[in-house]
């Protein structure tokens, strides 16, 4: 359950971006993986796939950068990083 609601957040701020520049397809995004997600890189992109399923980011290309400090402000976190549109 803690995946689906890392995900949900992550796809709400991808999708408000895509919306607040006019596109409707996002090409890649790189995240941050906090420490404490307890979130492999690879099960993230499963959970990932399968939440972008019908919205902008459906198809997407995910870069995923791992942060090792546990006691970061955001070890419990996916951090976006950088978001590419496809042009409108």
């Amino acid at each position: 359950m803690h995946e689906h609601s890392l995900m949900a957040g992550l796809l709400r701020e991808v999708e408000g971006i895509a919306r607040d520049n006019g596109s409707r397809r996002v090409v890649k995004l790189r995240v941050a993986l906090g420490a404490l997600t307890h979130l492999s890189p690879d099960h993230l992109r499963e959970h990932f796939e399968e939440a972008a399923r019908g919205t902008v980011a459906d198809g997407a290309a995910l870069e995923v950068r791992v942060l090792n400090d546990i006691s970061g402000p955001r070890a419990q976190d996916i951090v976006l990083e950088s978001v590419e549109i496809e042009e409108p």
